[in-house]
């Protein structure tokens, strides 16, 4: 019995940071809704077809490549801090929603009307 006690014991500490690590992550991820919510409020005001943006939407796409555009914090082909338009955020909330819902994810979606 005492040989297993180590092995017990890197088990549950090996648990313990796996819980402890997706803890962390979870709390960085944006609320998925409520970036849908603030894409259509703010996004698609200049990014809906014919509009002087042009049409964008999460199938626009990858989810490297949202995860690339968001990393730069920049918008207007880098003219302008993405921030000048969402809070940090809502930022975080629009690049949840953007990526989960990109051209390769498991759930693609144009963000329509509903």
């Amino acid at each position: 019995m005492r040989a297993c006690r180590p092995f017990i014991l890197i088990i549950f500490a090996s648990l313990f940071c796996i819980g402890l690590a997706s803890t962390v992550s979870a709390g960085a991820k944006g609320n998925e809704t409520k970036g849908k919510f603030y894409f259509k409020q703010n996004c698609k005001t200049c990014h809906t077809k014919g509009a002087t943006g042009g049409e964008i939407t999460p199938l626009n796409k990858k989810m490297t490549q949202w995860t690339s555009y968001f990393q730069s914090g920049k918008h207007n082909h880098g003219k302008e801090p993405l921030t000048q338009y969402v809070s940090e955020e809502q930022l975080r909330d629009v690049q949840t929603f953007l990526i989960n819902h990109a051209a390769d994810s498991l759930q693609p979606e144009t963000c329509g009307k509903d």
